[in-house]
Parts: structure tokens; sequence; C-alpha cells
């Protein structure tokens, strides 16, 4: 089943806000937190991310009926990707070096500030060329 396609936009938006916040305070906490997220949308889908929760219950009513839809499966696959830039920027500040938190969380928040403001997904993206190699491969 597609998903509105301005889900996963609005979580990248709050994405954004997270990993920018983490940058600028260096907590561990809230890249936890984000490594959560990334981690539900990655196993579950960006509808049972809690950014996706958020979306469906707050957001989407207060909008119109959708004009897009999308496959769930890349953004799925943005999630996942966003997980390990996540995970290697938590181990960076927990267990060092200082400066592979920053630059795996920078990693992180570019690519969810391309998807926020321009629509850009490059998880979505990555999937999309994988799929396209996989199927002239076989």
């Amino acid at each position: 089943m597609d998903i509105d396609a301005r889900g996963p936009r609005f979580g990248a938006a709050v994405t954004t806000v997270v990993l920018a916040a983490v940058l600028i305070t260096g907590s561990t906490w809230l890249l936890a937190w984000q490594v959560l997220a990334f981690a539900l949308g990655a196993s579950g889908g960006v509808a049972r991310s809690p950014y996706g929760w958020l979306f469906r219950k707050a957001v989407r009513p207060r909008l119109g009926p959708p004009a897009q839809f999308e496959s769930p499966q890349p953004p799925q696959f943005a999630q996942a990707v966003g997980l390990v830039f996540a995970v290697v920027g938590l181990i960076g500040f927990t267990a060092g070096p200082n400066w592979l938190g920053f630059g795996a969380t920078g990693c992180a928040l570019a690519a969810a500030f391309l998807n926020a403001a321009f629509g850009y997904c490059l998880g979505c993206e990555t999937y999309l060329l994988v799929r396209r190699v996989t199927v002239r491969a076989q």
C-alpha cells in the first residue's frame, strides 16, 4: 500500500531539527532517540516511526487529501541508511573519536535536510539505483 508522500518529508524535517540539535549540543541522548526513530522506521516502515505517527495523528488531519503517493520501500530503505549513520555517530560520540560522531551525524543531517527542504531523498534514490542494478544483473 502506498503512503502519503508528505509523511516522509515531514519526518525528514523533524529529523533535521533533531540532528542539528545533536550537533549543537553534543547530546548523545538525543542522538540515541534518533537512532531509535530510525530503527523503528527501518524495521516497520516510515508509518511506524514516531515521526510517521506524529504526522498521521497531528499533521495529516489538518491538511487536504494527499495529491501524491509513493511506495513505502524507498523511504524505509532511507531510514535504514540513516540508522547506519546515526549508529556510527553515536559510537563516535560515546567511544570516540569525536570527529566520527560529528561527521556521521553531519552526513545524516545533510541527507535529512535535502529531503525536508527540496524533496530529494538520497536514501530513496540509492534504493532505486540498487534496484535497477540488481534487476539488470539477473
